[in-house]
């Protein structure tokens, strides 16, 4: 019969392999080297195959590993969460709140939404990663993430997540004010010009790529930006062109160097959705963030 496995094996293996070396685990953990040491071979007892190849630059894990590694994390997320959900519904509301935001809902509905949320629970800790889905998907696997407000393209469905629509918004073609192309009546007028967009493997993006396909047309995306912010600065600062929320356009900080181009032709719609792990339930905290997002996404 095989050994069971210890709690302090999992923290100790699962901080290894996220710091990739017994050195930098043991000053994130407290722990010693050896005592982590000790942790990962009783583990790897109990297991029955190694889970990390020495070598002189740290550790790397093995494929086994790398699988276990998914579950050790999700089984030490899955307690966090249930730990932190007994203390809150006994009235101690603490613990943290994970969430990850699109670049367009983290300067419109965010803010308001994180302003009520801390007023209300000054001692729940809120962690924001913002970006894409496509980014995004491990950590919700992993349950590192309690949910996500973003887009995402349908024909590429992760089972393990629930989609609940939560807003609409409408996207426009943008350039800086005074671009020479700013009053371009098609996309068809723009194709020449230089293009900046977020990649392609964010959902709304390959709607847009799908959709310059079947028109024929292969705009000059000569450079890809990862950052939301990057794309806005770039567009405003220069002749690049890009396709941004109506939001951003119409704020008054962000789009004060923005214009939106008048196409006879809409571009589709951006649904954003409250996307989590079917299998898991929020925390008490965490479910009071998610229906503040969609209050004030009705709303905006």
């Amino acid at each position: 019969m095989p050994a069971p496995l210890k709690l302090h094996q999992l923290r100790a293996f699962v901080d290894v392999a996220r710091q990739g070396s017994i050195r930098a685990a043991s000053r994130l953990s407290g722990l010693s080297q050896p005592a982590l040491t000790k942790a990962i071979q009783e583990l790897e007892l109990a297991v029955g195959a190694r889970l990390f190849i020495r070598g002189q630059q740290g550790v790397r894990m093995t494929d086994i590993g790398d699988n276990f590694f998914r579950h050790a994390s999700l089984v030490l997320e899955e307690l966090r969460v249930a730990q932190e959900e007994i203390q809150q519904r006994l009235g101690l509301a603490g613990g943290q709140v994970n969430i990850g935001v699109g670049g367009s809902i983290a300067r419109t509905v965010m803010p308001q939404v994180i302003t009520q949320f801390h007023r209300e629970y000054p001692r729940v800790k809120v962690r924001i990663v913002e970006g894409q889905l496509v980014s995004m998907v491990p950590e919700l696997r992993q349950g590192e993430l309690d949910f996500t407000i973003n887009t995402y393209d349908q024909s590429h469905l992760d089972q393990e997540l629930s989609y609940e629509q939560v807003m609409t918004r409408e996207y426009r073609v943008v350039v800086r004010k005074g671009h020479p192309m700013a009053k371009a009546r098609s996309l068809q007028e723009m194709q020449h010009c230089d293009w900046t967009m977020p990649t392609r493997k964010g959902s709304y993006y390959r709607l847009l790529h799908d959709l310059f396909a079947e028109r024929g047309m292969a705009p000059n995306i000569v450079v890809t930006c990862e950052t939301f912010m990057a794309c806005i600065s770039l567009v405003a600062q220069s002749d690049f062109v890009s396709i941004l929320s109506e939001d951003v356009i119409n704020d008054a900080v962000l789009g004060s160097q923005l214009q939106a181009v008048e196409l006879d032709e809409p571009l589709p719609l951006a649904q954003f959705y409250l996307i989590q792990r079917k299998d898991t339930s929020l925390t008490p905290m965490g479910a009071y963030m998610a229906q503040l997002f969609r209050r004030y996404c009705q709303q905006s």
